[in-house]
């Protein structure tokens, strides 16, 4: 039984990690539009965190953060 190379194991790990940040900002930035619609529907960022059971100030931050223009 032959164990991969490390430099090999690695290159192929790197790669995945690199697949799930890219995915991880594209998630990130669907979530922000949908809690700017959800402010758009409930009319504040306070009614979306209490209905989503987040913080004001996670609402707040996730909208600006990545919310796309």
């Amino acid at each position: 039984m032959s164990i991969e190379p490390w430099r090999a194991r690695f290159a192929r790990e790197d790669e995945l990690v690199e697949q799930l940040q890219s995915q991880l900002l594209e998630a990130a930035v669907r979530r922000a539009e949908a809690l700017a619609d959800g402010v758009a529907e409930l009319g504040s960022v306070y009614a979306v965190a209490k209905d989503t059971g987040k913080s004001w100030t996670a609402v707040n931050n996730a909208i600006k953060k990545h919310k796309s223009t």
